[in-house]
């Protein structure tokens, strides 16, 4: 077996992308999709477009490559301009590997020929020897050397999906664009996948454009996540930022499970946090957005930041509950509780943790909500 040649040499290219624009003709009338969207990849880095389905981002990518001619705004790779909106460089001379959902294996061809065939047509043709040299380095990466002379449609869906990567990186591109590439694979496939994905992009240095719709996949995988919604992009940040300091009540609510509590700004304390009323309790809570005594905020925090005691501890962010209802999911527990102002219900909180250690249904608790795991936004 020989031993692959592409290495992090090879590297991957910058992506900029600025204020771009990408209309549709819907009944005679121009429909924005893409709405001055702007970001950048630096090279050998993972972004992921997350977003639910409409949002703009498939057409970005499709921009990106090259398959959609833009509207407006300047698409580069390296300092090279790919697309303005009068310009625009065809998409097999744009220097990227493109992976899509449904893999688009020609079934008619052997493995081998499915990863070389591209290298035999494309703009910049390699020689026969060097394609095949190639395709098999390509083919070796995402170890399905052995498999080169099989039939193409004797592949397990994983195993095409992998064909499909091995097609993309045989030319080596700058830039790696996938979308939604594992969305077709069952839970614990598309688990290995993403690791391997992953681990294949990092040793590789290449630089990749992910879309998704699953954020687990987004924030797993990359170094930077932009959140879309509407055509734009409404927070840029790495996966953890992203996740425990949302811009707005959109990202907090998209990206994983959250509370979002309606609360009045009373007072700030000696450090600048904010103290705020919910549920008739005071919270202390970091404050980042300006607000001013009597705004109407929301507070936001995770589930599994919500710690539970059996009597009353002598902590900030402390409230009476009673728990509703516990729903054992394997390696965490769920459960809602009910918090209570005397005997009055006067809100719902859900949180998580392990399962050895849950409260049980009815009983009365006293749940610490951590200050530091609390954000407040703009109601």
């Amino acid at each position: 077996m020989t031993t692959h040649h592409m290495t992090a040499a090879d590297g991957g290219g910058r992506l900029v992308v600025d204020a771009l624009e990408k209309h549709y003709q819907l009944d005679g009338a121009e429909v924005p999709v893409v709405k001055g969207v702007s970001f950048t990849i630096e090279p050998g880095t993972f972004t992921s477009l997350l977003g639910p389905s409409g949002c703009g981002k498939t057409t970005t990518l499709r921009c990106v490559a090259g398959l959609e001619t833009s509207d407006g705004g300047v698409i580069s790779l390296d300092g090279k301009v790919l697309s303005t909106g009068t310009r625009h460089v065809s998409p097999d001379k744009r220097d990227v590997g493109m992976v899509f959902q449904n893999y688009a294996i020609w079934p008619h061809m052997s493995v081998f020929a499915n990863a070389v065939f591209p290298l035999q047509v494309a703009a910049g043709r390699l020689p026969k020897k060097e394609a095949r040299t190639r395709a098999m380095e390509a083919l070796e990466l995402v170890q399905l050397d052995a498999y080169a002379h099989r039939p193409a449609t004797a592949l397990s869906g994983g195993q095409q999906q992998r064909l499909a990567l091995a097609r993309a990186l045989a030319h080596r591109p700058k830039l790696l664009l996938l979308d939604e590439p594992l969305s077709n694979l069952d839970a614990k496939l598309r688990d290995t996948m993403r690791n391997e994905l992953r681990s294949l992009q990092q040793r590789l240095g290449i630089t990749a454009l992910y879309v998704t719709h699953d954020q687990s996949e987004a924030l797993s995988m990359s170094d930077r996540v932009a959140v879309m919604n509407g055509g734009r992009i409404v927070q840029e940040a790495a996966p953890r930022d992203l996740y425990f300091a949302p811009a707005d009540r959109f990202v907090a609510d998209f990206v994983g499970r959250v509370n979002l509590i309606p609360a009045v700004v009373r007072d700030r304390d000696a450090n600048g946090d904010a103290l705020v009323e919910a549920f008739g309790t005071r919270l202390v809570t970091p404050c980042p957005v300006e607000s001013g005594t009597g705004a109407d905020v929301t507070v936001t925090f995770r589930p599994e930041s919500v710690r539970w005691h059996e009597a009353p501890v002598d902590r900030p962010n402390l409230l009476p509950a009673r728990v509703a209802r516990v729903e054992f999911l394997g390696e965490i527990v769920e459960y809602e509780a009910e918090i209570l102002d005397g005997a009055t219900t006067v809100g719902r909180v859900i949180a998580r943790g392990a399962p050895l250690n849950s409260p049980t249904e009815g009983s009365t608790v006293f749940l610490e909500l951590a200050p530091q795991a609390c954000r407040v936004l703009a109601a």
